[in-house]
């Protein structure tokens, strides 16, 4: 690297302390320490998925006394719910992460979301404990959100500051992998349950095995991430207050990042959370033919998410943001029109589409929010940006989606909000300074 865009990039995030551990990325990370941070996403997104998969049957399950309408529109207002207290995890798991390390960030909410993702499992209905069924849930979603909060944060920090400067994007991008293939693996397990088990016995129990199988994801992520073998990056200080610091120095680029993010939110979760319940109520999918075509989505987002980051360390960030985002705008009319139709292949390619223009979006997204942030306080800024953009719009999208459908009549209701978050996050793409090039 030439020393004058050194200097650049050193000032651009301002202090010399952060030039005092550049090297950490220098040296080709072990595969421990990538699975390590990768796997925790895979435990979160497994439990997210494998409740947007089954909403509807939660919502029989939870809330049996409300119409079919309000029942899902209560089954996902419990999955938005979560996602309020994302920010809260992201302000406690990022400050352990930037005071007392990554890696015990990463332990405590691989830890706090296996407990959670068990015991939902276990949890009596409606039937049962009458109302206590869905406060039950409710305090347990919560308590995922927090854990979400800080895992995300804390995953895609370890995973950038580890990796080369040119292949920052790529490394960073595996956790999208392990998010997808959470949400890959909670969706097969479902669809596999479901296609096994009659639709009464699915109701009664099988909806059970999902989460309880959580335990087995949960403790790999546990041994991978209890291990010392791989040492933090050296920090010679640790700020006393994250929040604080992180707010009062890096407010703007907080706020930029923000919109930067929205459409992220809204599109991942309308296409990998919420199309299940779509292709059921819009094409009269039964539920495991919609698990199915949606665990197909997901397999291109494995291969096109890692592509899509790999380009953006060659070519830039920004430009790959930039296409995807437009592609967004110009393609979500026509794509809603091939899912809302009658015809199997269009559905599928419909999918596809939606599912390619996601990852071109969604692959170089954790790098470049990781570029716009100082190292002291990265975990939490990070944190909050991605919790308020991604976790409250994504949170809120299948509940919104259901009402707007519902409100309008219209199967196209999704196409008009991926177009006008997509205008928002584009505003902030294109203010965006691209620092895809140096150490960070």
């Amino acid at each position: 690297m030439r020393p004058d865009k050194a200097s650049a990039d050193f000032a651009d995030h301002g202090s010399g302390e952060e030039a005092a551990s550049v090297s950490i990325g220098s040296e080709r990370p072990s595969a421990r320490l990538v699975a390590g941070g990768a796997i925790g996403n895979m435990l979160e997104w497994y439990d997210f998925g494998v409740y947007g998969f089954l909403a509807s049957v939660f919502a029989r399950n939870f809330f049996p006394d409300s119409s079919a309408f309000i029942g899902l529109l209560s089954a996902f207002g419990m999955f938005a719910a979560s996602f309020l207290m994302r920010p809260l995890g992201g302000i406690l798991f990022g400050r352990v992460g930037d005071r007392l390390g990554r890696r015990q960030a990463l332990f405590l909410s691989a830890m706090m979301m296996t407990l959670s993702t068990v015991s939902i499992g276990l949890l009596p209905t409606a039937a049962s404990v009458g109302a206590m069924a869905p406060a039950l849930l409710l305090a347990l979603r919560l308590l995922q959100g927090i854990s979400v909060g800080g895992e995300q944060a804390a995953a895609v920090v370890f995973l950038s500051e580890a990796a080369p400067p040119r292949r920052r994007g790529l490394l960073a991008s595996l956790s999208v992998v392990g998010a997808t293939l959470g949400t890959l693996l909670g969706s097969a397990v479902g669809a596999s349950v479901a296609s096994l088990l009659s639709p009464q016995d699915m109701a009664d129990w099988g909806w059970r095995v999902p989460f309880l199988l959580g335990l087995v994801l949960g403790g790999a992520a546990l041994i991978l991430r209890a291990g010392k073998g791989e040492p933090e990056p050296d920090r010679t200080a640790t700020p006393k207050a994250p929040l604080r610091e992180a707010v009062r120095a890096q407010g703007r680029q907080i706020l930029h990042a923000m919109l930067i993010v929205v459409a992220e939110g809204n599109v991942f979760y309308l296409a990998f959370v919420f199309l299940a319940t779509y292709m059921q109520k819009v094409d009269g999918l039964p539920l495991a033919k919609s698990l199915q075509m949606s665990v197909f989505g997901m397999v291109v987002v494995l291969i096109a998410s890692p592509a899509a980051a790999l380009l953006s360390d060659r070519i830039g960030r920004k430009k790959v943001l930039l296409a995807a985002l437009v592609g967004l705008i110009l393609c979500a009319w026509p794509v809603f029109r091939l899912l809302s139709s009658d015809s199997l292949p269009q559905m599928i390619a419909g999918q596809v589409i939606l599912a390619l223009l996601a990852s071109c979006y969604g692959g170089p997204m954790p790098a470049a929010l990781c570029e716009l942030f100082q190292r002291r306080t990265r975990c939490t800024a990070y944190a909050i940006a991605w919790n308020c953009g991604v976790g409250w719009v994504g949170g809120l999208t299948p509940m919104l989606t259901i009402y707007l459908m519902h409100r309008f009549d219209s199967p196209m209701a999704p196409a008009v909000m991926v177009i006008v978050l997509s205008c928002v996050s584009l505003a902030g793409v294109l203010a965006m300074t691209d620092k895809s090039v140096g150490p960070i």
